[in-house]
């Protein structure tokens, strides 16, 4: 039976980074990984990704990006220094190795165990980095089995090629729908429309020529409905106003809520050109087309659903009082658990941007896991 002292579940940017804090305390760790390569979540994105945070803020843990790395890195240049952080912490990672299911000993409480088809590993502290963006939502939608176009979720989206000279209806407008529909229709879709349930505020990446993410670490200081009102006033001085667009006016603030915002990265100049055009709730499907919350309906070659994701925990997790009613955790990463010996990372919410989140959960959660360890003898 394999054994580890800890185990961490996840090879992404926060389950490495935990690994590497861990490591700067002299604590060894093993990384289970379903992927067959480090990275391999971030190297199936879709070709036009980039980082919408700043070098600076965006490294890990004990680790910065090296400085001649661009300002904001495309998917390739992160999933290369993702590589560069594993060696440099000689960070032991078994991939190819799903976790099943994860369950206490029984009789022991501070003992763990994570179920994979290469055995079960034992441990006395597992670490859950597995993320919130782990299993695409596709919602039912009514008709959708006799929609004879093509029908996918945007975790499946690489580039615009499949869909030149066609007519593309992309649902949901967080940042990965808004940069979807904009690189179809930079790229060669005959017609792409968005369609829009709740409209979001957009933000533009690099506002007076700060990056965005700065101003929001700077606004987090301050009381929610002021940061809230200073984005806004900056947004529509930088945008102009959205509405002229079709865009609604938006039903949540980010402060105020503490959700992401759409950062513009150059879908706003798309709907300016006309090469994106907004559409309600999409509520149905015929054959061939897709029938709207207004009760419009046109025909599309394809739609994509940018629909979001869940993080699979309830599935994944045979203790459930360490998740809310969301399934998603119910204590902050990084910090302890009602759980004796289980932690989570990366499942922050925060405008100061994920990984910036990741690289400060990481070294309070190295801290904790030595307490812990102490605590138990070990």
């Amino acid at each position: 039976m394999p054994k580890s002292t800890v185990v961490i579940v996840g090879a992404g940017a926060s389950g490495l980074s935990a690994a590497g804090a861990l490591e700067r305390l002299g604590i060894k760790s093993v990384i289970l990984e379903e992927d067959e390569q480090l990275g391999g979540t971030w190297a199936r994105r879709y070709d036009r990704l980039h980082l919408h945070t700043v070098r600076g803020f965006s490294g890990l843990a004990h680790f910065p990006i090296p400085s001649r790395y661009p300002r904001y890195l495309s998917r390739e240049e992160f999933v290369a220094y993702l590589g560069e952080y594993a060696h440099h912490f000689d960070v032991q990672v078994v991939t190819g190795c799903p976790v099943h299911k994860i369950r206490q000993e029984p009789g022991t409480p501070s003992s763990w165990v994570a179920t994979t088809d290469r055995g079960d590993w034992h441990c006395r502290v597992i670490i859950i980095a597995t993320g919130q963006y782990r299993i695409p939502i596709m919602p039912l939608w009514d008709g959708r089995a006799t929609y004879q176009g093509d029908l996918t979720h945007s975790s499946s989206y690489r580039s615009a090629s499949p869909y030149v000279g066609k007519r593309v209806l992309v649902v949901g407008a967080g940042n990965s729908g808004t940069e979807i529909a904009t690189d179809l229709a930079e790229n060669g879709a005959a017609f792409v429309a968005l369609a829009i349930r709740t409209p979001p505020p957009i933000v533009p990446r690099d506002p007076f020529g700060m990056p965005v993410q700065r101003t929001g670490i700077m606004l987090s200081f301050l009381p929610s409905a002021v940061a809230d009102r200073l984005g806004r006033l900056t947004a529509r001085i930088v945008l102009g106003d959205l509405t002229r667009l079709g865009l609604r006016t938006p039903k949540w603030f980010p402060f105020s809520s503490r959700r992401v915002p759409v950062i513009d990265v150059g879908f706003v100049s798309a709907l300016k050109r006309r090469l994106v055009q907004i559409r309600p709730a999409l509520v149905r499907l015929t054959a061939t087309e897709a029938v709207f919350e207004d009760g419009s309906a046109e025909p599309f070659d394809a739609i994509i659903a940018a629909t979001g994701f869940s993080t699979g925990l309830n599935d994944l997790l045979e203790t459930k009082d360490v998740l809310d009613n969301s399934g998603e955790p119910a204590d902050l990463s990084g910090d302890p658990t009602s759980r004796p010996g289980i932690f989570f990372m990366g499942y922050t919410h925060s405008l100061r941007g994920h990984l910036f989140e990741a690289n400060l959960a990481s070294r309070r959660l190295a801290r904790n896991v030595d307490r812990y360890l102490k605590s138990t003898g070990d």
